[in-house]
């Protein structure tokens, strides 16, 4: 069993590509032995005055030497030293430990300095052996000064070992554990203590950080980091204390922590050049340089970027002593990295051309390609004119499409909008009329009035209108139920005409007011609607000062009866907002209003401003009113 062990293993060690010296024993009687040489990689680094080990690297790969195994087996393990400046091994277990200022102890395939001083530095050699084989390997420990240790700062303490690296994202939280923590745990005669720190530089002092904060705290031995920020990351220090058969020994370990883009960011790669539109110019019989830069997002999985000519890799072509790539890191932001590629080519010939050259990059989430156009220097690319001709004409005939339908329609699809998205203002005020209606009382302004705009208001689109002599009360005076009328109201319609401004001061008192509240910043808007054309010299001084911000809505005699014309349209786009049925909403454009048939006589203005008994037909005023 012990033949077919070390058989094993020198099988493995020579596959490995390591071969071992074989010593021919002096006595015939000893076994051969392997001597497998010095392990760099079992070489161990302890600080004087700190607690350190070494372990047996013939027992690196269980599958081959398991100490449990080999103990049962017969083997023994056997360790030697050859101090600095020493020719002769000396068995660790004859050795005068007055001689060596530490103590060693040994525990199954470990040999333990607690601790460890500067005349420890040697080389150890642990020997496996039985009465049939024997194998051994060597390793170097260095005991080292303070001063013998490369910090980053002067305020860093020193630590023999290298830093763990591990990677908190932003704003995630993380858990800090002391390295070989454990180790010290099987040695130790109690439970170990950890303490954490971190030493801030600023200036020429050195600060303790605190961990009391709430984003990190210490937790038992390990220091818990609840939500990284990125001026936490950067080197921590933990130091191990704990007690050995009397004895009180310590070490430092130092972590390395960096940040990282949290993990809710997407994790796939992406090429990042060559652009979809980027065309590299390329020179025959020259040495051509294609460029390929990707982007790894973190994750901790493996990435790869790579070439392929016709879907091979280079070394995979049969011309392939022309092809070779150049690899590269250009940029580690916050752990994504973006690597570069190159493709050289040399001796580039043109059925090069007709190749096909990708670039690929891939992760554990996923993968992109990207295609490298080329053409040849002096050469014209050919664009593609009819594709981007054809694009081009349909999005400018769309444009002038929606710029007709809009300059046709605009009144049909702002009413469209408001019905659909427009607020009642009602619901936010307490006015009591939706439209008070001013206008020079002679007979035709007041037919206008009351058989158009009252009933169609009214009737067809559901406003509530105040006229002042239908709706005032009587016993007032004028001029207060006039302010009081109009402060009542939305929307104080104004009916322009020539007479507007001769017939009294009652229409000029309704317009003042109006003006007033609207220039004070009231909810009350003014709207003009000139029913007969009026020269700018027959406009009223305050009406002409306040035209510039105002509306102006046009009457065009028969053209605007109806109530699709574009007069209604304009009306209602001023007027509130309003839920009318779908009859109305249909803009019944066959049928005039009948409403506007009524064929009834307003009275003339008395001095009180109330209706005269001389109203021809009276039933068109009390219709209006209902």
């Amino acid at each position: 069993m012990a033949s077919f062990i070390s058989i094993l293993l020198f099988l493995f060690i020579v596959v490995g590509g390591i071969t071992p010296a074989v010593s021919q024993p002096s006595d015939p009687s000893e076994p051969m032995c392997y001597d497998w040489g010095e392990s760099s990689d079992a070489s161990v680094s302890v600080m004087e005055g700190e607690a350190g080990w070494l372990s047996c690297p013939l027992f690196s790969h269980p599958s081959v030497y398991n100490y449990s195994s080999t103990q049962s087996a017969g083997h023994n393990l056997f360790w030697y030293r050859l101090p600095e400046g020493h020719d002769l091994e000396q068995p660790i277990s004859l050795m005068r430990f007055s001689s060596c200022s530490s103590q060693l102890s040994r525990d199954r395939d470990r040999l333990w300095l607690q601790p460890a001083a500067a005349a420890d530095t040697g080389l150890y050699i642990c020997m496996l052996r039985n009465k049939s084989s024997c194998s051994k390997i060597s390793m170097r420990l260095k005991v080292l000064r303070p001063d013998d240790v490369v910090r980053a700062t002067d305020c860093d303490p020193p630590v023999a070992v290298a830093a763990s690296q591990v990677v908190v994202p932003l704003q995630e939280g993380g858990l800090l554990d002391c390295p070989h923590l454990q180790d010290a745990a099987k040695m130790a005669d109690s439970e170990p203590t950890v303490t954490w720190h971190r030493v801030i530089h600023t200036g020429k002092r050195c600060e303790q950080d605190p961990f009391w904060k709430k984003d990190r705290e210490q937790r038992g031995s390990s220091l818990q980091v609840h939500r990284m920020m990125d001026s936490y990351k950067g080197l921590y220090f933990c130091r191990v204390q704990y007690q050995r058969r009397g004895r009180s020994l310590n070490f430092t370990r130092s972590v390395n922590v960096t940040t990282v883009y949290p993990s809710h960011l997407p994790k796939e790669p992406s090429v990042l050049q060559p652009a979809r539109d980027q065309v590299f110019t390329v020179r025959r019989d020259m040495e051509v340089l294609l460029v390929c830069r990707g982007l790894f997002p973190y994750l901790d999985s493996p990435w790869d970027i790579w070439w392929t000519v016709d879907g091979k890799t280079p070394d995979q072509l049969q011309d392939r002593h022309r092809f070779s790539t150049k690899n590269r890191l250009v940029k580690d932001d916050y752990g994504d990295r973006t690597e570069e590629s190159t493709l050289v080519i040399q001796d580039f010939q043109s059925e090069d051309l007709n190749r096909e050259f990708n670039c690929s990059v891939r992760n554990g989430r996923g993968s992109d390609t990207r295609r490298a156009q080329l053409k040849e220097e002096g050469e014209e690319v050919s664009l593609p004119s009819v594709e981007l001709g054809c694009g081009l004409g349909v999005t400018l005939v769309l444009m002038l499409l929606l710029f007709v339908v809009y300059h046709v329609f605009w009144l049909e699809l702002l009413l469209l909008y408001r019905s659909w998205f427009g607020t009642d203002e009602r619901d936010t005020d307490d006015k009591e009329y939706d439209v008070y209606i001013s206008y020079a009382r002679s007979s035709e302004e007041e037919q206008f009035v009351w058989s158009t705009l009252c009933s169609v208001l009214e009737e067809e689109l559901g406003y509530s209108v105040c006229i002042f002599e239908r709706d005032s009360l009587p016993g007032g005076t004028v001029a207060d139920d006039t302010l009081n009328c109009v402060a009542r109201s939305r929307r104080l319609l104004v009916v322009v005409s020539p007479d507007y401004a001769s017939q009294g001061s009652q229409a000029l008192l309704e317009l003042k007011a109006g003006i007033d509240i609207m220039a004070r910043g009231g909810s009350l808007r003014v709207i003009l609607v000139q029913y007969k054309p009026v020269r700018i010299q027959g406009w009223v001084r305050d009406l002409r000062r306040a035209r510039v911000a105002l509306v102006l809505v046009r009457w065009q005699g028969d053209k605007s009866r109806e109530l699709t014309s574009r007069f209604w349209k304009r009306l209602r786009v001023e007027l509130p907002v309003r839920r009318v049925s779908s009859r109305e909403e249909g803009w019944r454009s066959s049928k005039e209003v009948a409403l506007m048939r009524l064929q009834s006589e307003s009275s003339t203005k008395s001095q009180t401003g109330l209706i005269s008994n001389t109203v021809k037909d009276p039933q068109t005023v009390f219709r209006c009113a209902a």
